[in-house]
């Protein structure tokens, strides 16, 4: 062997000791590696993401990878909405804007098999890219699963696999009114009639986003999104099931939400439960383990958990995953694998949990005493009720219609339909009618075709 090599493995050996040392279990690229530098001097990483907890944390970390690599890293965190558009738009071009994106669970389908994407198995089956300890099968399987394409390649690994989850801030309430736990449809509504109110507290209320916090409902009563994902999509929002739930869904909002009930963000609901002010909500699991903070919520010693209610036609809960991927139009591939690696780390992954990250996506973070001690809140487990509820998500596939490439269009229309219904501007029947009507327009336009 020339000493060339020998020089290049010496050197090699040295980056992998050096970052091992501290905390950063990855393999470096071959390329990457030059004598006397740092393995990725010279390399500027652009990363996209929204932004939302583990970003922020990976933020305030960014340091630490480029102090270990001399990598520069531009670290992008929009919010939600101007991410995706943005995002969508650079990918469809195969642009080289950004080396590391966050792979939205919603516009999944759409990135990953329309080619915009780059597949990372080659990457993490490579132990001279990634060493074995890395595990990627350590990550959840159905939010590996939320990552994969129709080829069954991996395109983004993901930092959250999230589920929805059923609260009663006061369950004292319900327990003074001599019942239990709502499991069903028709349990709710009994539970709700007895304690709305009570106390000043109001018994329901809603993220306003109901293309995500209404579907669970919808599926509920027999109802679905499409016809037949992936291969039939045409909507499927007017039939009789489909008027049943939002019937049932506006109903609860009409008769038991709070003044505003409609305007209501994701942090408003948090807020509304950790305070107390509302009894009932379907909520991220991310956003609930925030009811067992000490110092801020009231409602830490009546607070219960369950799986959101089944109708019915069944329980089928939300489950939501994101994921950091690699842009096919990317020119630093194989450093933005090296960051990947870092950002999604035991090492890294575990140093969020410890830092109060509620929703990962590793399993031995899940597992963690750490964290299953933070999530078992007033008898609740948090983390084995969203394992559950991922569990039958993967089992059914009835999130599916979540990861179509023109479910937005189809978001856009449900956001329309509950407020429309619940203020008694329209009729559910024809609410749904409207929106049937435009979701069809929409899509057509999109190219797809429909019969």
């Amino acid at each position: 062997m020339n000493d060339g090599s020998n020089k290049y493995r010496q050197t090699r050996r040295h980056a992998l000791r050096t970052m091992a040392a501290a905390g950063l279990s990855v393999a470096l690229p071959p390329w990457a590696i030059a004598s006397g530098k740092k393995p990725l001097d010279g390399i500027t990483l652009n990363v996209s993401t929204f932004s939302a907890a583990y970003p922020v944390l990976l933020r305030q970390w960014i340091g630490e990878f480029e102090s270990l690599t001399g990598a520069r890293v531009n670290f992008d965190t929009p919010s939600f909405p101007v991410y995706n558009q943005r995002t969508d738009l650079e990918l469809s071009t195969k642009g080289a804007a950004y080396d590391v994106v966050n792979v939205t669970f919603i516009y999944s389908s759409r990135w990953i098999n329309s080619g915009w994407l780059t597949p990372l198995d080659e990457y993490i089956a490579d132990p001279n890219r990634t060493p074995a300890g890395w595990d990627i099968n350590d990550f959840v399987k159905g939010a590996r699963e939320a990552e994969t394409g129709r080829d069954g390649k991996l395109y983004g690994v993901p930092w959250t696999s999230e589920a929805l989850l059923h609260v009663s801030s006061r369950f004292d309430l319900v327990q003074e009114a001599g019942l239990d736990f709502p499991d069903t449809t028709d349990d709710l509504v009994k539970v709700l009639r007895a304690v709305n109110k009570k106390d000043k507290v109001a018994g329901f209320v809603a993220d306003n986003h109901y293309g995500w916090s209404f579907v669970p409902y919808l599926h509920a009563f027999g109802a679905d999104i499409f016809r037949q994902v992936p291969d039939d999509l045409m909507p499927t929002l007017n039939t009789p099931e489909a008027v049943a739930a939002v019937e049932y869904y506006a109903g609860l909002i009409r008769e038991f939400g709070p003044n505003g009930a409609l305007s209501y963000t994701p942090d408003q609901v948090t807020q509304a439960l950790k305070q107390g002010r509302v009894n009932f909500s379907d909520h991220g699991q991310l956003y609930l383990a925030q009811l067992g903070d000490p110092k801020s919520s009231r409602t830490l010693h009546t607070v219960k958990f369950g799986l959101t209610p089944k109708g019915p036609a069944g329980r089928f809960p939300g489950t939501s995953v994101h994921g950091l991927g690699i842009p096919a139009g990317s020119k630093n591939k194989e450093a933005a694998w090296t960051f990947i690696q870092w950002a999604l780390s035991k090492e890294t992954t575990a140093k969020a949990v410890a830092a109060g990250y509620g929703s990962p996506a590793r399993l031995s973070d899940i597992k963690s005493e750490a964290f299953r001690k933070r999530q078992l809140i007033n008898g609740s487990d948090l983390a084995q009720l969203a394992l559950e509820s991922i569990d039958m998500a993967s089992a059914s596939g009835h999130m599916k219609y979540r990861t179509v490439s023109v479910y937005p269009q189809i978001d856009q229309q449900i956001n329309k339909v509950i407020p429309l219904v619940v203020t008694g501007q329209l009729a559910a029947k024809q609410a749904l009618e409207q929106a049937q009507t435009q979701a069809v327009a929409q899509l057509r336009r999109s190219g797809i075709k429909l019969s």
